[in-house]
């Protein structure tokens, strides 16, 4: 029996109920087609990690922001479907859903597609932040899609830290430092960084490397801070990033959610070395969704 997970985007707009009634009346004709279907739903507030143990197969129905609140709960071995439940093409307040790359028009062929082992398979690097305390105790930070951002939890302060690579070091003062996948550069890398800046940070990017390395980026830093040392601004690498903290207390955010807190003192280690997200697509790969939109910027 093939066991699913369907976790929906829940709110007050008409919308997204309308897509989740086509969406679970197609998934019970096929599970009668097949044979039968353990089919579980769930509002994307109310999952838990548990949830997610063992399945075949999750389908999440919203936008981008329903899949990356709740991918942290995601394994490697998962896969996952992601089905834009208001597409922007029909609605210009819709999701963009980049990483959706169903919708309630082509679902019922997607999910054949899924479930005859004959979708895209997509094995997207996440990253991760390791938080040493002054105390001694460890924490590691949910996988994230797009991006980690470490900053000043007061915004009015600037974030002020000591960077180091290997045997390189450097102290900086900045207002955060952005950390992103490949794929996670349209989420906020593209808007924080200069066009001239990326390009030039682009063209150093080489065939094969984009699972196994990130962007890392200082934001709002001063231009005579830039010289001297190229990752001390902007790079594109796959060693780990650490830095300690110089600030009376800060955060890390991974993929814009859950905030894990740190105190002046605190070491906090940045790499590519979560878990993999095993995404689904069937018309292109996600490399060709995202060439398709930084061609169009």
């Amino acid at each position: 029996m093939t066991d699913i997970l369907l976790v929906y985007k829940k709110n007050f707009e008409a919308v997204h109920d309308i897509s989740l009634s086509k969406v679970t009346q197609v998934l019970e004709q096929s599970s009668a087609l097949r044979g039968g279907m353990r089919i579980d739903v769930r509002a994307r507030e109310r999952v838990r990690r548990a949830d997610f143990i063992g399945r075949d197969l999750v389908i999440v129905l919203g936008g981008d922001g329903t899949l990356t609140s709740i991918s942290h709960n995601i394994d490697a071995d998962t896969p996952v479907m992601g089905v834009n439940s208001h597409p922007r093409e029909d609605d210009s307040n819709g999701s963009f859903g980049f990483y959706m790359d169903s919708n309630i028009d082509t679902f019922e062929e997607d999910l054949n597609t899924a479930l005859n082992g004959n979708a895209i398979v997509n094995e997207l690097p996440r990253l991760q932040a390791i938080i040493d305390s002054t105390s001694g105790n460890r924490f590691t930070t949910d996988p994230a899609m797009n991006d980690v951002l470490i900053a000043n939890t007061h915004q009015y302060a600037p974030s002020k830290y000591h960077m180091r690579r290997g045997e390189e070091k450097c102290d900086q003062q900045s207002s955060g430092l952005l950390f992103s996948t490949w794929l996670g550069q349209g989420a906020w890398l593209r808007k924080a960084a200069g066009k001239d800046d990326l390009q030039q940070l682009l063209e150093r990017v080489e065939h094969g490397q984009q699972s196994t390395h990130y962007f890392v980026m200082a934001r709002d830093i001063a231009q005579n801070e830039r010289e001297g040392m190229p990752w001390s601004w902007m790079d594109w690498t796959d060693e780990s990033t650490t830095i300690t903290s110089d600030m009376h207390r800060g955060y890390v955010v991974p993929d814009g959610w859950d905030e894990v807190h740190f105190n002046r003192g605190a070491t906090i280690t940045v790499n590519a070395e979560a878990p993999t997200l095993r995404l689904l697509t069937f018309r292109r790969s996600m490399t060709a969704r995202l060439d398709d939109l930084t061609s169009s910027d």
